[in-house]
């Protein structure tokens, strides 16, 4: 029988595993075949938090001030980005990542795992992810036109910081990088496909060759529509998307495809047209159609849970309806 880690490695690399990946573990008695590592947080970094009236404030680590609606979701907007000017470029301070103690827990966490579970570190952040708060969403958008070489300047920068982050990763025993950078709305590219292209590709082709030098798996979340770049992404070296809205693609369809590509799947049931509607068969149908699809005896399919049940209406019950429908195929055989 197949460790929990070899069954992910397999699964993320289409070599025929013995069975879908799980990745629940929220409650006891979920199982899942990853351990998290933790992200990378610079040395000298502590977050502060303030309310005000229905907001609270917050910073991150590269110095954007962010506020959401207290007592609502998890996530929230930028308010005041690090970067208002490009003049503030030449005095943009880079995280001290190089200090971080963060990278010995992290091994400590993966040696004292008994569980020969696959082995996840979470990067803190990829390069639009990052860049876009720097310099707030519908400003760069303009940027990524109007101010091509400063943000060139900007993303290597970024980029060069992610690189060194992923290698010293690569010395902690871990499996794979996981990082998160939405791309997609309901029905299209935040971009042109070929601007991605032209401007993302290099660099994602870039970071995940760093990857894949330490033996790492790449991992992508990226919420929304992204299928007129799913191509470059297997190119580019990605193993795994992670994706919350699976059902925008059309299931079929999306299984077909990365299939054919050999990129692997990590999703819970589609978060926006299945789980909310609080139907047990409909959840549970819909759990042991995506492991039909996804896995197919060959590898491929990871069977996810979501961060932020409360934040998209979602009892936790709902979710054990799906979970146990996952379990009942490897069950099943």
């Amino acid at each position: 029988m197949m460790t929990p880690r070899e069954v992910i490695r397999k699964n993320a690399e289409f070599k025929s595993p013995d069975r879908i990946g799980i990745s629940f573990g929220k409650r006891v008695a979920q199982r899942s075949d990853l351990v998290w590592g933790g992200k990378i947080s610079p040395k000298g970094f502590t977050q502060t938090r303030r309310i005000e009236g229905n907001f609270e404030y917050y910073d991150d680590m590269w110095g954007n001030i962010w506020y959401r609606v207290k007592d609502m979701g998890a996530g929230g907007e930028i308010f005041k980005p690090a970067l208002e000017s490009w003049d503030a470029l030449k005095d943009l301070k880079i995280p001290d990542f190089d200090g971080s103690d963060d990278y010995g827990k992290m091994r400590k966490v993966f040696e004292e795992d008994k569980l020969s579970r696959y082995r996840v570190a979470s990067l803190p952040g990829f390069p639009f992810a990052i860049c876009r708060y720097l310099r707030k969403m519908e400003i760069f958008l303009q940027d990524l036109v109007l101010e091509r070489e400063n943000v060139d300047r900007l993303h290597d920068i970024v980029t060069g910081a992610l690189e060194k982050i992923i290698l010293r990763i690569g010395d902690t025993g871990a499996d794979a990088v996981m990082f998160a950078e939405d791309w997609g709305i309901q029905d299209r590219l935040l971009i042109n496909p070929d601007m991605w292209r032209e401007i993302y590709k290099p660099l994602y082709i870039r970071l995940c060759t760093a990857a894949h030098s330490k033996g790492m798996n790449v991992i992508m979340h990226s919420c929304g529509y992204n299928r007129m770049i799913l191509e470059d992404l297997a190119e580019a070296g990605i193993n795994v998307l992670q994706f919350d809205q699976p059902a925008v693609y059309g299931l079929e369809f999306l299984s077909e495809k990365l299939q054919e590509l050999k990129v692997a799947l990590y999703s819970p049931v589609d978060i926006q047209r299945v789980y909310p509607t609080g139907d047990k068969k409909k959840i549970q149908d819909e759990a042991v159609k995506m492991a039909r699809l996804f896995f197919r005896g060959k590898g491929g399919f990871l069977a996810g849970t979501y961060g932020d049940l409360k934040g998209i209406g979602v009892k936790e019950e709902w979710e054990q309806w799906a979970y146990e429908a996952f379990i009942s195929c490897i069950k099943a055989g």
